[in-house]
């Protein structure tokens, strides 16, 4: 069983994919932490992240693994976790300049499906049920109002001791959605085949349960 979630930024795709995982004790595969990598990656070498040329010299020698330490996925740089430096604003913006980098996409997808290949997973991002797994059994489209999901991720990054402004976040999620959506290598879209899930003003239980059902057919 392979089930996609796409959508934009701050929608939720992660919290909901690893209940999916539990629920369904399937591996979840986060792949938004392994752009991140490479947006780390390239602040850290002071690679301008709208330069292609350049990302594109950056993704040659840059290694990235997924590991599962612990039941819980571990994204190595360069033989580094860097599980907990990859979720500050200025990582987010490089790695949604670096995924429409059609090299960085077509290393990390590679790396995306052989994981897939051959066990029961959840995958969520922007293009899996669009480009990475085309043929997943189960697509959904998560989504919610970009000042649902500005209110939530300033939330989220204040829990975590970050300093955080939602004016500032709410513009930086409208630039992600539109760097996102526009890019021309495997954009940010719905599938024809995904369930459209708008999470505004729900409960995360419930989003989790619209998606269950419709995984066991209720």
């Amino acid at each position: 069983m392979r089930i996609a979630i796409d959508g934009p930024s701050g929608a939720g795709k992660s919290t909901i994919a690893k209940m999916l995982a539990r629920h369904y004790d399937i591996l979840y595969l986060d792949t938004g932490a392994m752009y991140r990598a490479i947006g780390l990656s390239a602040v850290r070498n002071h690679v301008d992240v709208y330069d292609f040329s350049a990302v594109s010299d950056l993704i040659k020698k840059v290694d990235v693994q997924v590991k599962y330490e612990n039941g819980a996925q571990a994204v190595y740089l360069d033989g580094e976790n860097v599980n907990g430096l990859i979720r500050t604003e200025e990582v987010s913006m490089a790695a949604s300049a670096v995924s429409a980098v059609p090299e960085v996409r077509i290393k990390l997808v590679e790396l995306q499906r052989e994981v897939a290949r051959g066990q029961s997973v959840v995958l969520d991002g922007r293009d899996i049920g669009t480009y990475v797994l085309p043929d997943a059994e189960f697509k959904f489209f998560l989504t919610a109002t970009a000042e649902e999901r500005a209110r939530r991720r300033t939330l989220e990054l204040q829990g975590r001791g970050l300093p955080a402004d939602y004016e500032t976040v709410l513009k930086q999620i409208i630039e992600r959605d539109h760097a996102d959506s526009t890019r021309a290598f495997a954009p940010l879209k719905q599938a024809e085949d995904a369930l459209l899930v708008d999470s505004t003003g729900l409960e995360i239980d419930e989003v989790l349960r619209i998606m269950t059902n419709a995984i066991d057919g209720e």
